[in-house]
């Protein structure tokens, strides 16, 4: 007698897919990954677009102090708005003190940024238009630039006061020497004016309101670009209350002139940007 096999097929076992998942469990795997991530998720299906939008997912992404930042940055903001709202509101260029002053946080990591325009810096001579004239031009975000023709005593000034999320950060000065312009829609630039930076390095300070100084000084160097020169780091250890900080650039040797400089803003990033945004080592 031979062995006999039963000809009925065996059950295949079931068969899931991504949609079968609760959206509990995609909603926790998302706390892992960062906003650009979870926005892509989101477009597979419904389930996925359901977890993407649960507020425990964007409140790990909002710095800690986001309900301090809403209060200092929002005048009326909207109470019905969830959690991915809030951060997609921040995500924006928010403006403060009458435009001159810009915050936002870096959609990819939740960090907080903030830009102070040339009209809301101290600038030494800045009403003499034999020295200073503000030129409107597409290349910032404020729609204008500071441009310095010549001077002997050149100093900038100014200063914030926020509730910087907890965290290290760097103080950049955009700067560029030299006055670019379109023709027949191209970018030229006229280095005409630019002289008597490298004679000496200027000087960059920060004071903070909890006792840090820094100090450093360069040369301004490359005509004909952008700039991010480093004037130094600070450190928040509380992001509820604000922490003001001062800032300085100066050239005031006056055995000689310089000018040729457009001064853009100062810009507050955190400090590890540093090592993934190539432009902020340019200087």
């Amino acid at each position: 007698m031979g062995l006999r096999f039963s000809s009925q097929p065996s059950e295949s076992a079931p068969k899931y897919g991504l949609g079968e998942l609760p959206e509990s469990c995609v909603a926790e795997i998302m706390t892992y990954m960062n906003p650009p991530e979870i926005c892509k998720l989101a477009t597979l299906n419904r389930a996925f677009r359901g977890a993407s939008s649960a507020d425990f997912v964007w409140e790990s992404k909002l710095p800690s102090n986001y309900s301090v930042l809403l209060r200092r940055i929002f005048d009326d903001f909207p109470s019905h708005l969830g959690k991915r709202g809030i951060y997609a509101r921040l995500c924006r260029l928010n403006s403060l003190d009458d435009g001159t002053k810009k915050v936002w946080l870096d959609r990819s990591t939740g960090k907080l940024c903030l830009c102070v325009s040339a009209k809301g810096l101290s600038i030494t001579g800045i009403d003499d238009r034999r020295y200073w004239n503000h030129i409107p031009t597409e290349e910032s975000r404020f729609n204008s630039v500071a441009y310095l023709q010549q001077i002997w005593w050149f100093e900038v000034d100014g200063d914030v006061e926020f509730p910087f999320p907890a965290g290290r950060y760097s103080i950049f000065y955009r700067i560029h020497l030299g006055r670019a312009s379109k023709r027949f829609g191209r970018r030229v630039c006229n280095t005409e004016h630019v002289h008597g930076w490298d004679v000496k390095p200027v000087r960059f300070q920060l004071w903070t309101s909890d006792g840090q100084y820094v100090t450093s000084q360069c040369f301004l160097n490359g005509p004909g670009k952008w700039a991010f020169y480093h004037a130094g780091d600070f450190v928040v250890e509380n992001g509820n209350v604000s922490t003001k900080v001062k800032f300085s650039m100066t050239q005031i040797d006056c055995t000689h002139t310089k000018g040729g400089l457009c001064l853009d803003s100062v810009l507050i990033y955190p400090s590890e940007f540093r090592k993934v945004k190539a432009f902020l080592n340019s200087s």
